[in-house]
């Protein structure tokens, strides 16, 4: 295939992963003041972490069926459901005029959006070994870019009218679908499927079975782990940045969603420019640590700040953390046969997705208690967070773990 051809495809693939980060981060700014107009109540911490853990919970179920799905009958279909499942929830949301229905609208966007399990399927069937690195980092990138426009457009939008957001989005992925059906082929042959086209093996489609299969495999396991706390440590900001953005600074809709999205555009720099460098200078392992120094740094400032334009001066140095993860990707992805990289993928996403179900239950409920005395101090639980995932960095990036993933 050639250069212009090789590009078509992955263009609609990162247009599709930069609308599901649109798609997370508007709803960040807004969020509690939506949850206020339809509860009624200013107490809405727990209702924040719950919507939150029912996304991931949608995510953890769906990811692994998604990605065992399309090794079956191929990325493609799978790929143009999930755009238009995303573009009709997108409308149920903006008109919801319930608890219950904003419930349901988030729990079919958390079932659409594990199409990213699928998407980095479909990112290593057209990618060379030596080229993934690189391209997971311009996956993070654009995932990054969605932190850019999402949250910002949330926040302005959402100022003007709560419900505006949604509609905005789900406009975005109905254009992302049309693009999709016309210009996306398919990535796997038919020869490459398994088991056939025809016939779809319904043991695969457990969220389990591929999660047992993982945890069998030693070599990954402390891989598994490390995607397991990143995302645990990252459901933080998802949490509580809008609830402690407006008690610590006075923040609206606005200013949150241009801190978010300030963020986004440090996290995309950085995906898109440094993971490569910094893993040839420092190799894998420094990499991350260097990552969670920086973060750990950063989030300490954040515990404490009591001015806004702080957070602004120390996002360069937070979103650091990002530099070790396309490595991580590409390190799983080599251990793994070609025709279970669905299934794969889809396993690191449920990873993903499971720290995600816990993390904001555990954060929304410590930031209720520590919410009147010191909102900052949620930002210190983070740091211990990221404490735990030094020595299972050290284990996951040690030649005898290495060794053991390439003999699993």
């Amino acid at each position: 295939m050639n250069k212009f051809g090789m590009n078509k495809p992955l263009i609609v693939i990162f247009t599709a992963i930069c609308l599901d980060a649109v798609g997370i981060g508007l709803i960040f700014p807004i969020l509690p003041r939506l949850l206020q107009d339809v509860t009624h109540t200013a107490d809405i911490a727990v209702y924040v972490g719950t919507m939150t853990a029912l996304y991931a919970a949608m995510q953890f179920v769906f990811a692994p069926m998604l990605g065992a799905l399309s090794d079956t009958i191929g990325r493609r279909p799978v790929l143009l459901i999930s755009l238009a499942g995303a573009a009709i929830n997108y409308v149920i949301m903006a008109f919801a005029p319930s608890l219950l229905l904003l419930f349901v609208g988030r729990a079919i966007a958390g079932l659409t959006s594990a199409n990213m399990s699928v998407a980095s399927a479909y990112i290593t069937d057209i990618s060379p070994e030596d080229q993934r690195t690189r391209r997971f980092g311009l996956f993070n990138a654009m995932f990054g870019a969605g932190f850019i426009i999402g949250p910002v457009l949330g926040g302005l939008l959402g100022d003007y009218w709560l419900r505006l957001p949604f509609i905005a989005a789900a406009a975005l992925n109905a254009a992302n679908l049309l693009l999709a059906l016309f210009v996306l082929p398919e990535s796997r042959t038919l020869e490459s499927r398994t088991p056939s086209r025809s016939k779809v093996n319904l043991a695969t489609l457990n969220p389990l079975r591929p999660l047992q299969r993982i945890v069998s495999m030693k070599g990954l396991l402390p891989i598994v782990l490390v995607y397991f706390v990143f995302s645990a440590a990252g459901e933080s900001y998802g949490t509580c940045w809008a609830l402690w953005g407006f008690d610590t600074f006075g923040w609206n809709g606005f200013w949150i969603g241009l801190s978010l999205g300030a963020f986004g555009i440090c996290q995309t720099v950085c995906q898109a420019f440094l993971p490569g460098p910094a893993t040839r200078l420092l190799g894998e392992r420094w990499s991350v640590m260097t990552g969670i120094a920086a973060a750990m740094s950063a989030l300490l400032v954040m515990a404490f700040a009591n001015q806004g334009w702080m957070i602004f001066a120390i996002m360069p140095i937070f979103t650091l953390v990002g530099i070790g993860n396309p490595a991580f990707q590409a390190l799983a992805t080599s251990k793994v046969a070609p025709d279970r990289q669905g299934e794969l993928q889809g396993v690191l996403a449920s990873t993903i997705s499971l720290a995600s179900i816990i993390a904001p239950l555990g954060f929304s409920s410590l930031y209720f208690l520590t919410r009147e005395s010191w909102p900052g101090g949620i930002w210190l639980s983070v740091i211990a967070l990221y404490a735990v995932a030094v020595p299972l960095v050290l284990m996951s990036t040690s030649s005898r773990a290495i060794g053991e993933a390439a003999n699993a």
